[in-house]
């Protein structure tokens, strides 16, 4: 089992910049991809960033150019660095692991969301 816990959020000012972290943690496992998705109240969760192992990083229309997605993969973390923040980021932001499980196989692991407001 990985256990997926999300850290950084809080209350930035319009045009602002916030760093979100998010570590995996567990025994016996790779992490062939990471992603963050957000999903503000009402509304649909939207995948904003996301990368893979060996792959070049990809990003939602809505947040390119201002959001930049890094791994460090000895540490099993991924981060989010949103710049410019705007007033329609606003929104819990959960990452999500696509793990290898060693001997066991593929898993899809979330965490449990950190929140994000945008607000002046």
């Amino acid at each position: 089992q990985v256990q997926i816990v999300e850290s950084g959020g809080g209350l930035v000012q319009p045009g602002g910049s916030l760093r979100l972290s998010c570590a995996a943690s567990g025994n016996s496992f790779t992490i062939n991809a990471m992603a963050w998705y957000r999903q503000a109240p009402g509304n649909q969760r939207e995948r904003v960033a996301h990368q893979a192992n060996g792959e070049s990083p990809n990003y939602s229309d809505s947040v390119k150019g201002r959001f930049t997605i890094s791994r460090d993969n000895a540490k099993n973390t991924v981060y989010l660095q949103m710049n410019s923040r705007k007033p329609e980021d606003t929104a819990g932001y959960y990452c999500n692991a696509d793990v290898l499980l060693h001997g066991l196989g593929m898993y899809d692991y979330w965490g449990q969301g950190t929140q994000v407001t945008v607000s002046s």
